[in-house]
């Protein structure tokens, strides 16, 4: 008996020595930020202690421009991440850099994975799908925008805080009470090119940019100086200069003033729930974008946003079939209803909003299949999506000239006629650059 137990203790300690079988590291760039950057963290911790052969490393890489920048030049020098972040607005830049990027589709298909972009949300997947019907990237963050409202500043000002405001106008007059109540910010708006410009323009049918917005060629050009477009900026133009509308910054800096209480309306990202539902210490309340109502069609159906994850080139076979399984764990249906439950981002497939809408979620907290309802409905030539090259220059001019609005120093017309004349010259220079 006490040989065996040698032999045994001999054995156990030959197996302690042998070296562990190595995962193979699959590293993940994003530029997800607080109560995101926790849920991508939790996304990877799980699909790492779901398997044995891959680990998923989240890395934080700066804002959407700044992950994109470090990426490009990391891929030169030959170390780029294996999954990269990409914002939406990024989409027309990563599908020009041919030679770049392994669409996801063939990542999926070469580990031996089923992948229908037909499970996706039709706008979802139609906006990351290449004209010759092949997925490009995989949607991960999507997003649309929303309305939110402070329900507390809103029964305080005599408002129902169950009946948030539907229209333009509707949101004007709501600013007057609540300024009247002694609210210093009534309503502000975060990602304005995003939610005033794009949205705004696929929410009302009418167009941002010729050639489908962009998705029928390169050789689209803005038309953002419309009547109606002019119409809007100069009635929020009007409400800055009553004290209803405040400007609070680019991106989404101003987010941080509806959490706060300081602002009490808000427009910007469904993927600011969980913010709020961790952060605000009032009621709040999530409602359709605004729209006007005297306009032929509205309302529409409002743009992707968020971003989506492209696989970099120049990576071994093993890692790929990696990106691959961590691809497919996220697309479970069980997965993907969690991460819309606890981000407000969007279930990018139909299963996962059947299976939250039959969870009873929707029931439990209204409003929050506003994202979801928003994005669903039947398409148009003029609302299917904005893709458009160097946009993420275009955001940065129409920030430029939106800020000289609300500053009293422009008029509407001449800083969208320079917002159309500065981007159709970006957007010369990229078809110019991507000509086959």
């Amino acid at each position: 008996m006490r040989i065996v137990r040698i032999a045994l203790s001999a054995a156990a300690l030959a197996a302690a020595t042998l070296p562990a079988h190595a995962q193979t590291e699959i590293q993940w760039w994003h530029s997800m930020t607080a109560v995101n950057n926790e849920w991508v963290n939790d996304l990877a911790k799980e699909f790492n202690a779901s398997q044995t052969q891959y680990k998923v490393t989240p890395i934080y890489k700066g804002s959407y421009p700044e992950s994109m920048t470090a990426a490009i030049a990391a891929y030169r020098a030959g170390n780029a991440p294996h999954i990269l972040q990409v914002f939406e607005v990024g989409t027309a830049t990563m599908m020009a850099s041919k030679g770049a990027v392994v669409p996801v589709g063939q990542v999926m298909k070469d580990a031996g994975y089923k992948f229908d972009p037909a499970a996706y949300i039709p706008a979802v997947a139609g906006y990351y799908t290449a004209p010759n019907g092949q997925m490009l990237s995989f949607p991960f963050n999507s997003s649309t925008t929303v309305f939110y409202i402070n329900k507390d500043a809103f029964k305080a000002a005599g408002l129902n805080p169950d009946q948030p405001p539907r229209t333009w106008p509707e949101v004007t007059l709501a600013a007057a009470k609540l300024k009247a109540s002694g609210h210093k910010c009534p309503f502000t708006t975060a990602w304005q090119g995003w939610t005033q410009m794009e949205s705004f323009s696929t929410w009302h049918n009418v167009e941002l940019a010729t050639r489908r917005n962009g998705l029928g060629g390169l050789d689209a050009r803005l038309v953002a100086n419309s009547p109606l477009h002019v119409r809007h900026i100069e009635n929020l133009a009007n409400m800055a200069k009553q004290g209803l509308f405040v400007y609070k910054g680019r991106g989404n800096v101003p987010e941080a003033t509806f959490v706060s209480g300081e602002c009490a309306m808000i427009t910007t990202s469904s993927g600011f729930y969980g913010n709020v539902r961790k952060n605000a210490k009032f009621a709040f309340g999530l409602a359709t974008l605004p729209y006007y109502p005297d306009v032929p069609g509205a309302p529409q159906n409002t743009v992707i946003g968020g971003a989506s994850l492209w696989v970099l080139a120049g990576k071994k076979p093993a890692e790929y079939k990696g990106v691959a399984a961590f691809f497919d764990f996220i697309s479970r249906p069980e997965v993907q209803s969690a991460s819309h439950k606890r981000t407000g981002y969007l279930p990018v497939t139909l299963a996962s909003f059947e299976l939250t809408e039959k969870s009873g979620f929707y029931k439990e907290n209204p409003g929050t299949d506003t994202a979801v309802n928003q994005m669903i409905r039947k398409t148009t030539d003029k609302s299917r999506g904005i893709r458009l090259g160097n946009y993420v220059q275009i955001r940065d001019i129409e920030d430029e000239e939106l800020e000289q609005v609300w500053a009293g120093k422009k008029s509407a017309k001449e800083a969208l006629d320079a917002v159309v004349k500065r981007g159709n010259q970006l957007l010369e220079r990229f078809e110019k650059a991507n000509k086959s």
